[in-house]
């Protein structure tokens, strides 16, 4: 990610005067998948056209934690790694609303008076065709189209995108993440699948029994099936990156209770270790399963990692570093 970070703000009150005219997108682009970058890059080709900002408004919490919470999705990943990977695609400006019960009691005028005209200073809003906002989601894309008309912005609804056939949504990726599927979940993504947190003190066994490790504590809610992974390890504040290999679950063979996500890398440390780590999945390796002993355990780990500096091996060699 080389473009510039964009600028966040965390509510209307934070709005500076110079953040418009602007032209925008709206919605939630949980995991930013394909068909959210599609919307992102019309944003922004728009904005660089007609010498606007370009923009995203998003909400936290995710609506449905307000309005259902019954039914409020897992999230894949957070509002700063969602507005990291805008910015990568051209975002200046990110406003990330919070979603607060009065916010989801205005009507669709509402909304689009106080804070896409007033605050925001839209010239154009570019969304999906199955947009909907206000009070009990009572506006649509031909709603937004007339207040558009009434109060000087221009609307234009984009298509879904499908991938193999398949739409993109973000509930595709949090199922097939959830299944194991990294191969597919990257090319819903358009890049790896990854999670992202603190390095936190594990269980000690790995050090004395099997193989010295990285214990992540993600700060997302989505992580992969239980199993082993070749990742690939990024230690976000140095910039340093090793080829890996990840565990996730519940150390069955002794007897876990609590899930752990387990990082061994192939390569040397060489330096501190890291306080935070973003783990790359690139390619399942097999389930986890339970072994007799912790010898057969660290045996099976080392064939693991075999087959991780294999695969390594083979997509360096086609000159590319992707799944």
């Amino acid at each position: 990610m080389t473009a510039a970070r964009p600028r966040v703000f965390r509510s209307l009150s934070e709005v500076p005067r110079d953040f418009g005219p602007c032209a925008t997108t709206i919605g939630n682009f949980d995991g930013v998948h394909m068909g959210h970058q599609a919307l992102i890059k019309r944003v922004a080709s728009l904005a660089a056209e007609r010498g606007w900002k370009a923009a995203v408004l998003t909400f936290d919490p995710h609506p449905a934690k307000i309005v259902a919470p019954t039914r409020a999705p897992r999230l894949i990943m957070t509002t700063d790694q969602r507005a990291e990977v805008m910015g990568s695609l051209g975002i200046q400006e990110v406003l990330i609303l919070p979603f607060t019960r009065e916010l989801s009691e205005l009507s669709p005028e509402e909304f689009v008076r106080n804070v896409l005209v007033d605050a925001m200073q839209v010239r154009a809003v570019l969304v999906g065709e199955d947009f909907r906002f206000g009070h009990k989601q009572a506006g649509d894309t031909d709603l937004l189209t007339k207040l558009g008309a009434q109060y000087g912005f221009e609307v234009d609804p984009i298509d879904p995108v499908n991938v193999r056939g398949e739409r993109v949504s973000s509930s595709l990726v949090r199922q097939m993440t959830l299944a194991g599927r990294i191969n597919r979940v990257g090319r819903l993504l358009g890049r790896s699948f990854s999670l992202e947190g603190d390095v936190v003190r594990g269980h000690g066994i790995g050090r004395t029994q099997t193989v010295p490790t990285l214990n992540l504590k993600p700060s997302t809610e989505v992580w992969p099936e239980d199993g082993v992974y070749v990742t690939r390890t990024t230690d976000p504040d140095s910039g340093r990156v090793w080829q890996s290999i990840s565990n996730i679950g519940m150390r069955p063979t002794f007897d876990g209770h609590d899930l752990s996500i387990e990082t061994y890398l192939l390569e040397p440390l060489a330096g501190d270790s890291p306080a935070r780590i973003r783990v790359e999945f690139l390619w399942r390796v097999r389930g986890e399963r339970k072994f007799a002993t912790a010898a057969d355990l660290k045996a099976q780990i080392l064939r693991d990692v075999n087959v991780a500096q294999k695969y390594f091996r083979r997509i360096t060699g086609k000159g590319k570093m992707t799944t």
